[in-house]
């Protein structure tokens, strides 16, 4: 289970990532945030939540409650698509998929940092409930 506080601050830093991206107008700055995300969503290690267990979460009292990890997980995987999306765009010639993509980060980062509204979780919890209520296809019933 994950302390909500950890995915809030990893997504301020993220925020101001997309926002240099746009400002420079930076693969490799895309591609760098991708890498984090990629560290993040497989290995549960990525630099910014080891910056939040080390310098932050010990400074706060423990959290009011916990969240599960699914959820974040699946939107760090988004974020990394997006990410990768920037990169390509940018250098590739076409900077306008660069700057869209890296647009959607940044809005979804800052929705999550501003506010706690994770966009990439409620997906998730949006397609859980469409899996669960999809009726079975399998003929050996």
């Amino acid at each position: 289970m994950l302390d909500p506080r950890g995915p809030r601050f990893t997504a301020a830093i993220t925020t101001v990532v997309f926002i240099l991206v746009l400002a420079f107008g930076s693969a490799w700055l895309a591609l760098a945030q991708a890498a984090v995300f990629a560290l993040t969503a497989f290995t549960r290690y990525g630099p910014y939540t080891l910056l939040y267990k080390r310098f932050v979460a010990p400074r706060l009292n423990p959290p009011g409650e916990l969240e599960a990890p699914q959820p974040v997980r699946f939107a760090q995987i988004v974020g990394l698509i997006f990410a990768l999306l920037s990169f390509t765009g940018y250098q590739s010639g076409a900077p306008i998929l660069g700057m869209t993509a890296a647009g959607f980060a940044l809005a979804a980062a800052f929705l999550n940092a501003a506010f706690g509204f994770c966009l990439g979780c409620e997906v998730y919890l949006l397609l859980r409930r469409w899996v669960s209520r999809t009726p079975s296809t399998d003929v050996h019933q």
